[in-house]
């Protein structure tokens, strides 16, 4: 497997029944979005479906922080960017980014934690040494990038002076 090269990218188009009373894409479709943007993710990490199928492990999202920074509207082209913030023997801790691909602002960004779990007891687990050096790697590789200065943002009521 060649390494991998971050930004991991996913494409998608904002459907008309994502649309909701407000005339823009409904919270709900950005996750959608975002979740399709994690599966490329674990597809490049050698970590989704057929993974699931051969080794009864998989990944469980365990928490995320949704930022909605501009609307999108139907029709609209959005490009997510994704990349590792940290990893360990057990979790994942990854962070996208919702652009709109024509005109380029960035709509939304999500920051995620993931545990990976063994599906018969339905606990964590260890990666196993193959998948755990590919991810490793992955981590290696995403490190060139700067963090995101949304990671590690709580939700907070703004302090008044």
């Amino acid at each position: 497997m060649s390494a991998i090269q971050f930004p991991v990218v996913h494409e998608a188009t904002v459907l008309p029944e994502w649309i909701d009373y407000n005339g823009h894409m409904n919270l709900a479709y950005y996750v959608v979005v975002f979740d399709q943007a994690t599966d490329v993710l674990y597809d490049r990490l050698g970590i989704w479906l057929p993974y699931r199928e051969a080794t009864g492990h998989s990944c469980f999202t365990v928490e995320t922080h949704t930022i909605y920074e501009q609307e999108v509207k139907v029709g609209d082209r959005l490009r997510v960017h994704t990349r590792l913030l940290g990893a360990d023997g057990k979790r994942l801790h990854y962070f996208h980014e919702m652009f709109h691909a024509e005109e380029g602002y960035r709509a939304a960004v999500q920051e995620l934690m993931a545990l990976h779990v063994d599906m018969a007891v339905r606990r964590t687990a260890p990666f196993p040494p193959d998948r755990a050096a590919v991810i490793q790697a992955a981590l290696a590789s995403s490190a060139t990038l700067p963090v995101p200065k949304e990671a590690g943002r709580r939700i907070a009521m703004p302090v008044r002076v």
